[in-house]
């Protein structure tokens, strides 16, 4: 196969996020209509860390290269997809500042060695030790209260709870909550405001 035998689907989100519209949606509504000989072509403002690891638990490879300094375009290729994985290898010669994200398990650390960690957690009659971070999300713009959920989940492994305190009920984030296979509780706070209990699955 050769790289022009590759189907890409390109999809821009720098127009939403410079109207502070949240993409996420729109993204993970296009990652749903791929087949898996698919190659995903996404242009972003920013390198989209928190994306790269959820993608990477649906089964996609990545590599992001920086073509200036508001554009980054990251390419997403499924592992089962090796024909256009081979046929792309080609193109990525240029771009001295590709970066390939690494899928060693440093990058998904454990929770507990995150800076705001503490340890509670009761199942049932039982008090179990679980590192859990706690974010303050309140007052962030969208996409940022999504994304740095995202990726506080990323680094944890499963069974560490991450607690939110968004401005209101995050409810993309609840839809791939549920894709992702993450219980959570939501607790509607007197001032309007919401918490969430994530665990991670």
């Amino acid at each position: 196969m050769s790289p022009s035998d590759v189907h890409m689907v390109e999809l821009d989100v720098r127009p939403h996020l410079s109207k502070k519209l949240e993409p996420f949606q729109l993204i993970m509504d296009t990652v749903k209509g791929l087949r898996t000989e698919d190659v995903f072509v996404l242009h972003t403002p920013f390198k989209p860390t928190p994306l790269l690891g959820i993608l990477k638990l649906k089964g996609y490879s990545n590599s992001s290269e920086r073509k200036s300094s508001d554009h980054w375009v990251t390419t997403f290729i499924h592992k089962r997809n090796m024909n256009s994985a081979k046929a792309l290898s080609e193109m990525a010669l240029s771009g001295s500042e590709a970066d390939s994200e690494p899928d060693s398990d440093e990058e998904s650390a454990s929770c507990a060695g995150h800076p705001e960690a503490n340890v509670v957690a009761v199942r049932g009659n039982e008090c179990l030790e679980a590192p859990t971070v706690e974010l303050d999300n309140r007052g962030l713009q969208p996409p940022q209260p999504m994304m740095r959920t995202l990726a506080a989940l990323e680094r944890c492994k499963p069974g560490d709870i991450v607690v939110i305190h968004n401005d209101r009920v995050p409810v993309f984030l609840i839809e791939e909550l549920n894709n992702l296979g993450c219980p959570y509780m939501i607790e509607d706070q007197a001032d309007g405001t919401a918490k969430v209990r994530i665990e991670k699955g």
